[in-house]
């Protein structure tokens, strides 16, 4: 069985995390952020040094490490009853990150719509990235090297995949907009990917 999910899209600081966390609020909605999931890693255990040794330079861990993890965290929210696979809706954020994990993700997920974050703004994000560094002790945001590193990465490796998926699935959204504009936007596509029950097609 094939998870029905949404991907949130985006460079770094686009606001991917933002808007993931409001709509896995929503009840059938799971949100799963990739980055979170690797952040949460025990820092002294296998993974998490291969994580570490990866992060600390901005750059990404490889493919197989990747998806093994996401899946293994997925089969935790399934069997701790977070996530339900026959009625759930899964929201992705930062992953897939490439085309490579696009296809190795083929069997596990049923993609209904792409929500492509961009913001043409890159001094906008630069500025997010540094806030969420400051809030967040995030070490992987920490240096301007770091951040003008993942955002070429972005553009070098993730970026692509929007041409991996049909371009009908794909919805551009600009996040220079407030978030609350950005979030009404996505939620109004959202709607129409919601299946109509019986009594709303008579009225």
């Amino acid at each position: 069985m094939r998870f029905k999910t949404l991907l949130l899209f985006g460079a770094p600081g686009s606001g991917k995390g933002t808007q993931g966390s409001i709509l896995g609020s929503i009840p059938g909605y799971v949100h799963v952020a990739c980055g979170d999931v690797f952040r949460n890693l025990r820092v002294g255990s296998p993974l998490g040094k291969v994580f570490l040794e990866y992060s600390s330079r901005g750059a990404l861990v490889p493919d197989d490490f990747t998806v093994q993890l996401w899946r293994s965290h997925i089969d935790g929210l399934v069997s701790l009853q977070k996530l339900d696979p026959t009625a759930d809706t899964l929201i992705l954020d930062g992953i897939p990150r490439n085309v490579a994990q696009a296809r190795l993700m083929d069997d596990y997920i049923d993609v209904e719509r792409l929500y492509y974050l961009n913001c043409e703004d890159r001094q906008k994000v630069m500025t997010r990235l540094k806030r969420r560094a400051l809030h967040e002790n995030r070490l992987d945001d920490a240096s301007d090297k770091v951040i003008e590193h993942r955002l070429y990465v972005y553009e070098a490796e993730t970026a692509p995949v929007l041409n991996y998926y049909p371009a009908e699935k794909i919805r551009r959204i600009d996040t220079g907009r407030t978030p609350v504009e950005v979030l009404a936007t996505i939620l109004d596509d959202v709607r129409t990917l919601a299946p109509v029950s019986q009594d709303e097609e008579l009225m």
